[in-house]
């Protein structure tokens, strides 16, 4: 009898596990969920990670997109089942892939629209590129690191984000065949804005951006208007380094 009703338990929780997963899911729907435990995860994610109270994360925009990437494959195989842990995760060649929640905050705070064209410095994996696809009209994206780049771009063209324009350079000094943008996110900590990046950014146009502050980091919203450049802190993070090539070094 006991193991009878400990198999009957077993099972009800089984149903209720199965049932809270749906109800995520019915919150924040995605578009296509091949693969159901990551679909879940991903769902359970933005609820927890991103839209509670204690996170803030407001624009259904930026919700829905979240939930829909799927960031499992941007992540090595070997890291796979952590792919929607609240943690950044490394990539290979000193790099990560940054914690969801970071992504979800830069990308809002850009207050993008569907017409925007956006530059990001640092494609890394390729994860937020990705989010920014789903959002705006055009994604410029540069890595310093070729194998990255690579690596990016195939797995940007093989789940079919075809408005990303992958490039392999040095971000500091941006894509000015390219400029203005709407919009500019870096994705590595620099030790100032830079200069190149400051005057590829459109009127009216918002960057997001790491900076090295002494003691630690800081992410930096900076805004241009007629004035010029304004400079807001808004939270306090923990990036890699931007690498720089030999030309913009000097």
């Amino acid at each position: 009898m006991k193991v009878s009703l400990l198999l009957f338990f077993s099972f009800v929780a089984g149903l209720l596990v199965r049932a809270a997963g749906q109800m995520i899911i019915n919150r924040y729907p995605v578009e296509e969920a091949p693969e159901a435990p990551f679909a879940v995860e991903r769902a359970r994610m933005v609820e927890v990670q991103l839209a509670a109270p204690s996170r803030g994360i407001r624009d259904k925009r930026v919700l829905h997109v979240m939930g829909n990437v799927p960031r499992h494959e941007f992540v090595p195989p070997a890291r796979r089942a952590r792919a929607y842990s609240d943690s950044a995760l490394p990539i290979g060649y000193n790099q990560t892939i940054s914690q969801p929640y970071i992504v979800a905050f830069m990308t809002e705070i850009l207050e993008l629209k569907p017409e925007s064209r956006v530059l990001e410095v640092g494609t890394g994996s390729g994860y937020q590129s990705a989010v920014l696809s789903g959002l705006v009209s055009k994604v410029f994206t540069i890595e310093i690191v070729p194998e990255l780049a690579a690596r990016a771009k195939a797995d940007l063209q093989r789940l079919g984000y075809t408005n990303v324009d992958c490039r392999t350079g040095d971000g500091f000094a941006g894509l000015p065949e390219e400029a203005p943008f709407d919009a500019i996110l870096v994705t590595c900590a620099a030790d100032q804005v830079p200069p190149p990046l400051e005057a590829q950014l459109k009127p009216g146009g918002r960057m997001i951006i790491p900076l090295n502050d002494g003691s630690g980091q800081t992410l930096f919203l900076v805004c241009k208007d007629d004035l010029g450049i304004s400079k807001k802190p808004v939270l306090p993070v923990r990036f890699v380094p931007m690498r720089r090539s030999k030309q913009t070094e000097r």
